[in-house]
C-alpha cells in the first residue's frame, strides 16, 4: 500500500468526492504536523505547525457548524497496535458534513481562504478519507 501525504487535493480527487450522494459525511483527517509552522509569506510565528493548526481548526468548526455539520473527535495518535507504517499520523480528526457539496463550499468561501494560511503552514501533510454511515 501507498501512503502520500497531501496538503491539498487534486482536481480529480474532488470530482469523484463531489460524484457521491448528497447526503451525509464523515471524514477522517490523518494530520502530520511540521516541527515549526511555515507561513508562506515568509513570517516569524514561533509556532509549532500543531499551534498553527489549532488556529486554522478553532475557526473552522465555526465555519462547519453554521454550515449544519460537527466536529465529532479530534486526540493525538499514541501508538500503532496492528499493521505497519513508516511514521504515525501525528493527530486524528473525525468531521461530519451535511454533504460532500457542504464541504467543498466550505473550502471555497472568503472566511476559509482566510484561515487556511495557518492549515498550510502547520501541515507536512495530511490524508482525508470520506465516510458514510454503514450497519455491520
Amino acid at each position: 500500500m501507498k501512503v502520500e501525504n497531501q496538503v491539498h487535493p487534486g482536481p480529480e480527487n474532488v470530482k469523484a468526492f463531489l460524484a457521491g450522494e448528497p447526503e451525509p459525511i464523515v471524514m477522517v483527517n490523518l494530520l502530520k504536523f511540521r516541527d515549526v509552522a511555515r507561513y508562506a509569506d515568509g513570517r516569524e510565528s514561533g509556532l509549532t505547525g500543531k499551534e498553527a493548526y489549532t488556529l486554522y481548526a478553532t475557526e473552522m468548526k465555526k465555519l462547519v457548524e453554521a454550515n449544519g455539520g460537527r466536529f465529532i473527535f479530534g486526540g493525538d495518535v499514541e501508538s500503532l497496535l496492528l499493521g505497519e507504517v513508516e511514521e504515525l499520523w501525528d493527530m486524528v480528526g473525525l468531521v461530519e458534513y451535511s454533504s460532500p457539496q457542504a464541504l467543498v463550499e466550505i473550502a471555497s468561501s472568503p472566511p476559509f481562504q482566510e484561515i487556511e494560511v495557518h492549515r498550510e503552514a502547520g501541515l507536512a501533510g495530511q490524508l482525508n478519507i470520506a465516510v458514510r454511515g454503514a450497519e455491520f
